[in-house]
């Protein structure tokens, strides 16, 4: 029962089974998840930063799991570090509004993508922290200029 709820959280409820692009379908995945909390729960950026945060232990628990059983480092089906860097990204935003979720989404994947200094260095930490935490970087990275957009009014 565990490794099957362990590939579930990894792959995003399937997201990582895309052919193309599963980082990509992650981070989408994570806005599909964003805008009915927004919408209907009424969350703000704090909020988006707190679900990060709590969903990290189980992200990384998710994603070791699943790279052990698959015998591979990092497997591009597990996304979950993709929704994290997502929510995190979000957390920097000034107001929660479509532009600046589209902007989160953009900005968490082109650090991700990128990977700047520190980013890279932390893939290297062991089993599924060196998973999740990269992107966790990359979040704060997208975060701040998410929140630096928002600061100059850019949406």
């Amino acid at each position: 029962m565990k490794t099957k709820s362990a590939w579930q959280i990894a792959t995003w409820f399937g997201c990582g089974y895309a052919p193309k692009a599963p980082g990509t379908m992650g981070a989408l995945g994570a806005i599909a998840v964003a805008i009915p909390l927004w919408k209907l729960a009424g969350f703000g950026n704090w909020q988006f930063g707190v679900l990060s945060v709590v969903a990290l232990w189980p992200g990384i628990w998710a994603s070791g799991v699943v790279a052990r059983e698959c015998g591979l480092k990092d497997p591009q089906l597990v996304v979950v570090d993709e929704v994290l860097g997502t929510w995190l990204t979000l957390a920097g935003a000034t107001h929660i509004n479509w532009l600046s979720l589209a902007l989160g989404f953009g900005l968490f994947r082109l650090f991700d993508i990128w990977k700047p200094f520190p980013v890279r260095q932390t893939e290297k930490l062991p089993g599924g922290a060196g998973i999740v935490l990269d992107d966790m970087v990359a979040g704060v990275y997208g975060a701040l200029v998410l929140f630096a957009a928002g600061w100059f009014n850019f949406y």
